[in-house]
């Protein structure tokens, strides 16, 4: 079979193992041929492209990123979009198209499955919050490397007798901040699933410091908001699937805390740090699977779907499915974070 494959919307560590592992296993059991579009969605539109073969995908397993690039392109907000996808992919004469992204990406999968276009999905998201699947590639590269910052955090909050506030990525469910924060020991945790409560945020810093402890770790999530229902943002620009540039709650909610304790408060936002370096060895195994069950879908004749992590076993639901609604933080673990938190009545 001729396949094509593109990498859409953040990049993550992982993203180039999938990109391997479908190749090989195409390749070497199936005698496929493989397409890579540049730049996600773009790169279709404007059919642009390289050649994925065994010594192209060579020695990226480690690597971060993605070797075709990625963009956040919308091929609904371009007009006659979906008529230049389908002729670029009857011009290069696909069989089948493997897109890797979130549910932005997969929207566009959906649409053009709707159209004829033979489509399999692989969930890419570090915001780990894709439907229907229990682990997407790249979420545990990036917990790593926020556990590790609130580590580090740690050392230089006790030497100045600050509170530090971290913000991680997470623009609707707080997957990352809630992991993070109670991995790396955070006093405070905050996720856009529930509405910021400033005084007690703030009781729990003061009891901290009633108690001897004089510094506090806060770890939030971009999208976490105060009750009023605001999130913090970049600017006023949306990109083109309508989304905010979220940035800020951190600051903002530094300022809050140190006007109503009076405990010197600064702010750090992870940002970008958390989508880059090299996958870890559970991000390439997940990716890997993925890759290979992708190719078992495509050769099944099994299109419109989405391969997932179900428990420890790699199957597969619709794309529909995949994007009807986003995976949140449950009350499990709400309530394991406030289970490791004083009660308001502790003295």
């Amino acid at each position: 079979m001729r396949i094509g494959m593109l990498t859409g919307g953040g990049d993550c560590p992982g993203l180039n193992a999938v990109i391997r592992a479908a190749v090989r296993k195409g390749i070497q059991h199936h005698g496929d041929e493989f397409i890579g579009f540049m730049e996600g969605w773009r790169g279709v539109i404007d059919d642009v492209t390289m050649p994925l073969t065994l010594e192209t995908t060579s020695g990226i397993l480690q690597k971060g990123g993605t070797i075709l690039r990625s963009s956040r392109t919308n091929v609904k907000k371009i007009e006659g979009g979906f008529e230049k996808c389908l002729e670029t992919i009857k011009r290069n004469k696909l069989d089948a198209l493997i897109a890797l992204g979130g549910d932005d990406t997969q929207s566009i999968s959906l649409a053009l499955s709707e159209r004829g276009v033979k489509c399999v999905g692989v969930p890419k998201t570090i915001d780990n919050d894709l439907n229907g699947t229990d682990a997407c590639f790249g979420f545990d590269a990036a917990v790593m490397i926020a556990t590790e910052a609130v580590d580090r955090l740690h050392s230089t909050a006790e030497s100045h007798n600050r509170v530090l506030v971290c913000e991680v990525m997470g623009r609707d469910a707080g997957w990352i901040a809630i992991t993070s924060g109670i991995a790396g020991g955070a006093d405070v945790v905050l996720v856009p699933e529930v509405p910021i409560d400033i005084e007690e945020t703030c009781r729990l810093i003061k009891y901290r410091r009633e108690h001897g402890k004089k510094f506090s770790i806060v770890v939030v999530a971009e999208g976490a908001k105060f009750p009023a229902g605001t999130v913090a943002t970049h600017d006023e620009s949306l990109d083109s699937f309508g989304h905010p540039r979220l940035s800020g709650i951190g600051q903002t909610l530094a300022e809050e805390i140190e006007k109503r304790t009076g405990y010197e408060t600064r702010s750090v936002n992870l940002g970008h740090t958390q989508r880059g370096g090299t996958p870890t060895a559970y991000d390439r195994m997940l990716a890997t699977r993925y890759g290979v069950a992708a190719i078992d879908l495509v050769h099944a004749g099994k299109f419109g779907r989405l391969v997932v992590l179900r428990g420890t076993q790699i199957t597969d639901i619709s794309i529909a499915d995949a994007i009807a609604k986003t995976r949140t933080v449950g009350q499990d673990l709400l309530d394991v974070l406030q289970s490791l938190q004083p009660l308001k009545d502790a003295v």
